[in-house]
């Protein structure tokens, strides 16, 4: 149990994963009452996210909606620390859905938490999945932008995906020999790029509306969050090709809500998942918004928020 002091609002907090305290941000209700008992949220964010961006946004929200929303940085980003002999801005899959189950473990001992929902965006939505599939204590799950059948997306040019698999395990023998961080750019976005600079290198379709959010002048980019960049370790394409919750959706028993971008390069990641999902589910799909969109255009927010929120309260 903690003996912290909270009120309403953001609330700075700390919680064990891996031996070590990773950092986050405890949003709760304006007319917050200790002595009652609330609806809590366990936050995912996309792949190279830390609390200060989509949690940041989406915590405010939820907590206006009457829910406490727990968003934090994974171990190695953002304020929390790698692990000894480890490197910051390293984001592995495997260890991202341990950190998640801690979070929730870490909720659990709040005695004004009486049940626990995940919500999870862009790669946060296939970590809360995974997450779900042997973590009941989590009630129901919703995604955002989701990226959870990420196999059509990522593995579609196989040679691109071989490129990207060589690029990494050199990485990482670079690293075991010398002991030194390499660190590149997954999506080729460095935290010098100009928008221009950036869109011309044709690396995707989304290229725009990634710049906008985590380019050097993106609103949540590196100038903006100073926990912040687009740098990271290299050998990232050997946990991130890897994605369990699309092979294990059939497992997934909690009621779920998937919200998409019906005109987003990944809105397969979501309609593909959903096929294979046996469980209570519901899609919820917008032609007007992309999927970058959701992460902090307002009408976008309060689209998915509102709709989190209704089906969270059932």
């Amino acid at each position: 149990m903690t003996n912290q002091t909270f009120t309403a609002g953001k609330n700075k907090v700390t919680f064990k994963s891996f031996g070590v305290d990773l950092v986050g941000d405890l949003y709760l209700p304006e007319d917050f009452d200790a002595n009652k008992t609330y609806r809590a949220i366990v936050g995912a964010s996309p792949f190279s996210q830390v609390k200060d961006q989509i949690p940041a946004t989406y915590g405010p929200e939820m907590a206006k909606r009457g829910f406490i929303y727990l968003g934090f940085d994974y171990l190695g980003m953002g304020e929390s620390p790698a692990l000894p002999g480890e490197f910051k801005q390293s984001r592995y899959m495997f260890r991202l859905i341990e950190n998640t189950w801690d979070a929730v473990s870490y909720l659990g001992t709040l005695p004004f938490v009486e049940e626990i929902h995940g919500l999870g965006v862009c790669q946060g939505g296939s970590i809360i999945a995974s997450a779900a599939v042997t973590d009941h204590r989590i009630k129901k799950i919703a995604m955002v932008s989701g990226m959870m059948a990420a196999d059509d997306f990522q593995w579609a040019n196989r040679e691109m995906v071989n490129q990207q698999i060589a690029a990494s395990n050199a990485s990482m023998q670079k690293m075991y020999e010398t002991g030194e961080p390499d660190f590149v750019a997954p999506f080729g976005l460095t935290d010098d790029h100009s928008k221009e600079e950036y869109v011309g290198l044709n690396v995707n379709p989304m290229a725009e509306e990634t710049y906008g959010y985590y380019g050097r002048d993106g609103f949540r980019g590196p100038k903006a969050v100073k926990t912040y960049s687009n740098m990271h370790i290299g050998d990232q394409a050997m946990q991130s090709l890897i994605s369990i919750a699309e092979a294990y959706a059939d497992k997934i028993v909690q009621p779920s809500l998937v919200i998409y971008s019906k005109s987003a390069w990944t809105a397969v990641c979501s309609t593909k998942f959903v096929e294979k999902l046996t469980n209570e589910h519901e899609t919820l799909a917008f032609e007007e918004f992309g999927h970058v969109d959701f992460y902090y255009k307002p009408d976008a927010v309060k689209a998915s928020t509102d709709a989190v929120a209704e089906f969270f309260n059932r």
